[in-house]
């Protein structure tokens, strides 16, 4: 029985593991190779405090090394399932059956990709899909954003302060993020909407060089140079595994102290319900969701036995 099982070791699992550990809690985090989390595709970071630049793994490296100097536990597994069984939590994975008096899920969200061809391939080579990560790197070139809604837009006009010419693509002939977002799109200078139209396809060796693009009404293809590819068509997060209040997209819903609609589960990072996806957010998270759970922790430890 450990005290506390944290699921994910992304920005925010790792995070926690370091806060648990230094207020003595028996932890263990379990790595799930299968979802790399998406900092794994910056090859450059450059906006996360105290590192001027550094790769995702890089970063990454850094944070568990601090975890394991604080004696935090790290074990590969792939879970399958939690459960909460009355002060009881079990994690249930391919190899074997796990109990904890408390759980951190912090199992991130994977960028949905388009599916076309050369989108993996230059995946981190001109292909991204966050413009506050990547979009430094497109100054004074020009660049795609495929999608029409929020993020899109959001990261279009993110883009047009950098890049010298940015063009959005959507399926749809309106877009589907806010009115004030729209506005400001349509009246910036560089930037280019493409309407009724999908990327077929990315083309580049070592880098972006050009896409195919296909318009949806009249079934014509053409082609364009271009720099950068920005993909949003929405994010997956990681969270079938446990039964929660998700909303419609199922990231999971919690309160400011990262707690859950079940007690002395917690998630944080990137598989919850916020307002922005970057490491240090998911990193805040983390802290705030092992604090939380040490105090839960201590009160089950404290509280008297039922008779």
């Amino acid at each position: 029985m450990y005290d506390l099982i944290i699921i994910g070791a992304g920005p925010a699992g790792l995070a926690a593991s370091i806060y648990a550990a230094r207020y003595g809690l028996d932890t263990l985090v379990l790595e799930q190779s299968a979802v790399p989390g998406q900092i794994s595709m910056a090859t450059v970071i450059e906006n996360y405090p105290g590192f001027i630049s550094a790769s995702g793994k890089e970063l990454m490296g850094r944070f568990k090394e601090h975890a394991l100097a604080n004696g935090v536990t790290i074990k590969k597994a792939d879970v399958i399932k939690v459960e909460s069984v009355t002060d009881k939590k079990l994690v249930l994975t391919r190899e074997e059956e796990l109990h904890a008096h408390a759980v951190i899920i912090a199992t991130g969200a994977n960028p949905r990709l388009l599916g076309v061809p050369g989108e993996r391939k230059l995946l981190g080579k001109g292909v991204s899909y966050c413009a506050t990560c990547d979009a430094p790197f497109f100054e004074d070139q020009e660049v795609l954003v495929v999608g029409g809604g929020e993020s899109a837009v959001t990261d279009a006009l993110i883009l047009s302060g950098i890049a010298s010419k940015v063009y959005v693509v959507h399926r749809r002939d309106t877009l589907r993020s806010c009115k004030v977002l729209q506005q400001r799109a349509f009246l910036k200078e560089n930037i280019e909407f493409i309407w009724d139209t999908v990327l077929e396809e990315i083309i580049g060796e070592d880098a972006v060089e050009k896409v195919i693009l296909r318009n949806l009404k009249t079934d014509e293809v053409t082609e364009k140079n271009i720099d950068g590819v920005f993909i949003y068509v929405g994010i997956n997060p990681n969270t079938s595994l446990v039964e929660l209040d998700k909303n419609e997209n199922g990231f999971i819903r919690t309160n400011a102290r990262m707690e859950t609609s079940v007690k002395g589960i917690y998630a944080a990072g990137d598989c919850r319900e916020t307002s922005l996806w970057q490491v240090v957010t998911a990193v805040a998270d983390g802290a705030v969701a092992a604090v939380s759970a040490q105090e839960y922790i201590t009160g089950l430890k404290l509280r008297p036995q039922d008779i």
